[in-house]
């Protein structure tokens, strides 16, 4: 291992994985190194809180070569945030992982073309018709394919580059050893065959937890240099990772929808009013990686560094993938038979807004408690928000997605926010 790596993830014990105070204490220093031995002997220099610094008397960097060690014995690299290994996207986002875990080929996602995709668990018939379409041929263009491993439109994107021989990159929001979700675990092995990598910031044996997820999605977002929408609603996860991938400066993809009366496309037409390119065919998304383009000229600037790459294994044939279609109901998620109600009828559980004020529920952050005040007279958008409580939109994306699941605030078109009454 890297004698600093141990470092960076001594930090992650103290501060917690993925929080940005990791990145405040290493403002003050030049190396990780420096900051485990400046903090475990002197607390001066940093205003830590209660916890931080019990974490600091309590945890040795002798804990964090444990951890390291316990991984190198499940087959698992540890690498740290100024590893040569490290892929370069994810140094220019808000809060960079400062550890990650993976499994695999991590050089996939360096000096190359990627894409991430994203979408519903439950996808319709046509939404996984087009993703399999779309992902097998940009994968068979050279581009690496980016998504979460989840059910539906993630693992038919990362089986149909699979099945193309090509390397595809699992981001995951749990340990790299959790059989998550269940029933996917038994792609892993063709993934890996085929090149591609299992990603994760989260430490061996973390469970994954919904309030991981949306920390995940940061990472998600930054590892494609553009990133596509093939299926979301309006409180589809997906729009979050695509909210935050355009935040980055990414192109954004979206497929037009199959029905635009139906909810389970409202996601795509929310998008696509906000300005998320039509996606018509695998060609839009290539011209975007077009000779001189921006990210043609970030490729080559990163492709100057010296990395290896194992030459695809390809497929002789579509089993992974033929397999999650003739069992659309247990691989991919129960596809909807019965007809959707008209657009009229109103849902029988759907409650008429109050005007009264709101009642917050306990166990709220302070962060949490100022959004919610924020929102309370009226709706405001994700960056005044931001401006207002002096927070990165990779923070307010976070919050904003735990008091969402909460039931706290409901997203709307336009990262506009208001508060459930």
């Amino acid at each position: 291992m890297a004698e600093e790596t141990k470092y960076w993830v001594w930090l992650t014990m103290v501060f917690g994985v993925g929080n940005r105070r990791i990145w405040e204490a290493m403002s003050l220093f030049g190396s990780a190194k420096e900051a485990y031995d400046t903090l475990s002997s002197d607390h001066s220099q940093l205003k830590l809180k209660d916890n931080e610094i019990r974490n600091i008397t309590d945890t040795d960097v002798s804990s964090a070569e444990q951890l390291i060690e316990r991984c190198s014995e499940k087959d698992i690299c540890v690498i740290g945030y100024d590893s040569s290994d490290y892929p370069p996207q994810l140094r220019h986002i808000a809060v960079p992982p400062a550890v990650l875990y993976y499994k695999g080929n991590i050089s996939c996602l360096k000096g190359t073309r990627t894409v991430t995709a994203v979408g519903t668990r439950k996808a319709s018939p046509y939404g996984l018709k087009v993703t399999a379409k779309i992902c097998s041929e940009l994968a068979q263009n050279g581009i690496v394919i980016v998504s979460g491993f989840a059910l539906g439109t993630d693992i038919t994107s990362q089986i149909a580059a699979a099945d193309a021989g090509r390397p595809t990159a699992c981001v995951l929001g749990c340990g790299i050893d959790i059989d998550y979700p269940k029933g996917n675990l038994r792609f892993r092995d063709h993934i890996l065959e085929t090149g591609g990598v299992f990603v994760s910031e989260y430490p061996p044996g973390t469970p994954p937890h919904a309030r991981n997820f949306p920390t995940r999605n940061r990472i998600l977002a930054a590892l494609g240099r553009a990133a596509v929408v093939f299926e979301a609603s309006q409180k589809s996860g997906s729009l979050i990772t695509a909210n935050m991938a355009a935040d980055q400066g990414r192109e954004l993809f979206c497929l037009p929808p199959a029905d635009i009366m139906s909810e389970a496309y409202s996601g795509n037409c929310q998008l696509l009013r906000n300005g998320a390119v039509p996606l018509l065919s695998s060609q839009d998304i290539l011209d975007c990686f077009r000779i001189g383009g921006s990210n043609d000229k970030e490729i080559r600037r990163e492709a100057a560094e010296t990395f290896g790459m194992p030459k695809p294994v390809v497929s002789d044939n579509r089993e992974m993938l033929s397999e999650l279609f003739s069992k659309l109901d247990v691989s991919i998620g129960a596809v909807e038979t019965q007809p959707r109600a008209k657009t009229d009828e109103v849902p029988k559980n759907k409650k008429k807004k109050s005007s009264a004020a709101p009642v917050l529920p306990e166990g709220l952050s302070d962060i949490q408690k100022s959004i919610a005040e924020l929102l309370i007279n009226e709706p405001v958008h994700a960056d005044t928000i931001a401006q207002k409580l002096g927070i990165d939109a990779a923070e307010l994306m976070t919050e904003l997605t735990e008091l969402e699941i909460m039931g706290v605030i409901n997203s709307l078109p336009g990262k506009m926010f208001e508060i459930c009454r």
